[in-house]
């Protein structure tokens, strides 16, 4: 949880809202995950609000970032909060507050046909965002590599896998590094275009039909990863509603199920790193997480054959899920 406002910002804030013509009233400290990046909600005497994000020092670059990413999405058509005010030098930026609730909180327990529009919307929307020049991403952040992408499971691989004994004896955990490092070179060998990187449920906002969060690592990336991270994180389409989505896009099918076997199995990464921090609310989606994990990896020829050695040895963290 942030700490109060005034113990995290700069001499001068109060000035700079009040210029931004939004005096501070009431700070309301939002929870996150383990970035030093903070938000706040400001309640106005009239009842409006907005959301205040501070960057320390560390991070003052993703400022810019995220107002150089907003012009780009603005520019292709794509939905993203308005930025009110921003003073990346102080590090601090005042954007539209979307209300309290993601797609991924809105959505839980609705039933899929209510939720099915909104997914059929994030697919529009992530084919506006492949669609962006990748000339115009030029320094923004590095491309969305194999070396990258097999950077991302090293972590699930040492803080999940094998301190839990999941990789089984030494011939399965050979078989599965040689086929996690082929699948990521097999991404790496499709053609890129931008991807948001964290096209997930729980950076869509159900406002005005949909709008796109936490954007600012916007970069060159695989065909079908932004695909796979819409499909595969904390609202998972039952089988046949995923296929009817997958049959409105072009993405291939094998790459798509590589993706999200990476983009699944470095999300259990993510969570147990985040869980090792202190901050263990996304602990309850490991095993279905992994679960889809183990589905994708069924799917793919790097893979496939080790899927049932895979399932007898993660039977223990997949419980009910398989």
């Amino acid at each position: 949880m942030s700490q109060p406002l005034k113990s995290e910002v700069q001499d001068g804030l109060e000035a700079w809202l009040a210029a931004a013509g939004f005096p501070l009233c009431e700070p309301r400290p939002l929870p996150g995950d383990v970035s030093p990046r903070r938000y706040t909600r400001l309640v106005g005497a009239d009842g409006g609000s907005a959301i205040l994000a501070t960057y320390p020092p560390e991070i003052r670059g993703t400022c810019a970032r995220f107002l150089r990413t907003t012009e780009l999405l603005e520019q292709a058509g794509v939905p993203v909060p308005r930025v009110l005010a921003a003073d990346c030098d102080e590090g601090w930026m005042l954007v539209e507050d979307l209300g309290p609730q993601t797609l991924a909180e809105w959505g839980r327990g609705r039933p899929w046909s209510e939720l099915q529009p909104y997914f059929e919307r994030a697919l529009e929307l992530a084919d506006r965002i492949g669609r962006i020049p990748l000339a115009s991403l030029d320094g923004l952040n590095p491309r969305l590599d194999g070396a990258l992408l097999r950077k991302e499971l090293a972590q699930t691989w040492d803080l999940f896998l094998q301190p839990r004994g999941l990789t089984g004896g030494e011939p399965l955990t050979r078989a599965l590094s040689a086929a996690l490092d082929a699948i990521c070179a097999n991404l790496d060998a499709d053609a890129p275009i931008s991807c948001h990187r964290d096209f997930m449920v729980r950076n869509l906002m159900p406002a005005d039909g949909l709008i796109v969060l936490d954007h600012q690592d916007l970069r060159p990336g695989p065909p079908a990863y932004d695909l796979a991270s819409l499909l595969n994180d904390t609202l998972f389409p039952p089988p046949q509603m995923e296929e009817e989505l997958l049959s409105r896009t072009a993405v291939d099918r094998v790459s798509y199920h590589r993706a999200a076997a990476q983009r699944t199995l470095k999300a259990v990464g993510t969570y147990t790193s985040f869980a090792l921090r202190g901050a263990d609310r996304h602990l309850p989606l490991v095993p279905p997480t992994l679960g889809r994990c183990l589905a994708h990896l069924a799917r793919v020829p790097e893979s496939a054959p080790l899927v049932s050695d895979l399932a007898a040895a993660w039977a223990a963290v997949l419980g009910s899920e398989h």
